[in-house]
């Protein structure tokens, strides 16, 4: 195990006492639960992430979710009204397309000043960016698809990785492995702090990923169906009606895989990439964000557009709270790791 654990408070609507482990990622980000909900696009902001945070676990507001940065501090300041103190953080996506990370230096700026200490990068290398992170006196996790990734984020200073799987929702990158071997291979070479991701939804797999070693793990797809979550009621309807096997991948063929939920719109997707589509532009509207935007999270329209989600989506089983979510998952990984503690003899 990562930490002792302990009961802790009760989380109002949890069916049991949320558990609590010590480890070095809740003494990093000064959290109570080993839980980091990582940035989502279009719905990282402060409603949603100060849910997660006021649980005791940890949020990222996602700055290309904003039409300005005048907005994008507008939503900081709220989620620290929110949060009343605690700690949050930002997502900084970087991408390897000329001209995206523009906005980036103004988005870690804007950050410190709103008192901002812990970050997430995920994309490309974060190397041009960790100075000034560090030298505003915050800290930064870095999501990596591969152990090669992560050996060479503890290289250039990061302080924390998370590893993420195949099983990601959204973008898990070119490795093939799933999160739990790409974790287990992680732990016998990195030193820094690890978190692992991808397909985790259960508070079971929370339990199984600190027995290994891990330090936290990052989930996005199961807090989707979050009443803070600014989506439309019916694709939130429709995460709770699916199973396990509710996403599919898109763009292999272009080097960008993207794991999405199953729908008309992927099935679209992959039919022109089996008649030979290779660029981004072949695909039309179909994969652009503010599409799924307008259509989807906004319109509800569930077929209309490409969502980010990942098999952990079918253990979304009811539209609650974010805290509710947070409590459920704790209680569950407390009777998990109680179980594994009271198995071992000797």
């Amino acid at each position: 195990m990562s930490g002792p654990v302990t009961s802790g408070p009760v989380v109002s609507g949890a069916a049991a006492s949320a558990a609590v482990f010590r480890t070095r990622i809740t003494e990093l980000f000064g959290i109570t639960h080993p839980i980091l909900m990582g940035g989502m696009h279009h719905l990282g902001q402060s409603g949603l992430v100060a849910g997660v945070v006021n649980a005791g676990a940890m949020g990222f507001i996602t700055p290309r979710s904003f039409d300005s940065l005048d907005d994008y501090r507008a939503d900081l300041r709220r989620c620290r009204a929110l949060t009343r103190g605690r700690p949050f953080g930002v997502n900084l996506t970087i991408s390897r397309r000329p001209g995206w990370n523009r906005d980036a230096p103004a988005w870690i700026d804007i950050a410190l000043e709103e008192g901002v200490r812990h970050f997430e990068s995920a994309g490309t290398s974060p190397e041009e960016f960790l100075p000034r992170i560090h030298d505003g006196g915050a800290v930064l996790i870095h999501k990596c698809p591969s152990v090669r990734h992560a050996l060479t984020a503890e290289r250039i200073g990061v302080d924390a990785v998370a590893l993420v799987g195949m099983e990601e929702g959204g973008h898990p990158g070119a490795n093939q492995l799933p999160t739990f071997v790409n974790g287990a291979a992680a732990l016998q070479r990195v030193k820094i702090p690890l978190v692992v991701g991808g397909g985790i939804g259960s508070g079971r797999q929370i339990a199984a990923a600190l027995a290994m070693g891990a330090d936290a793990v990052v989930m996005g797809s199961r807090f989707m169906v979050a009443t803070e979550a600014d989506m439309h009621v019916a694709v939130k309807q429709r995460i709770v009606e699916l199973d396990e096997n509710c996403s599919t991948t898109i763009l292999g063929t272009l080097n960008n895989t993207w794991r999405v939920m199953v729908n008309e719109t992927a099935r679209e997707v992959q039919r022109l990439e089996a008649g030979g589509a290779r660029t981004h532009e072949a695909f039309g509207d179909l994969i652009l964000s503010s599409r799924t935007r307008e259509r989807v999270y906004r319109g509800g329209h569930v077929e209309e557009g490409i969502v980010s989600l990942g098999p952990s989506g079918g253990f979304a089983d009811a539209i609650e709270p974010a805290g509710v979510v947070v409590g459920r998952l704790m209680a569950e990984a407390g009777e998990a790791a109680r179980a594994f503690v009271r198995g071992i003899v000797g």
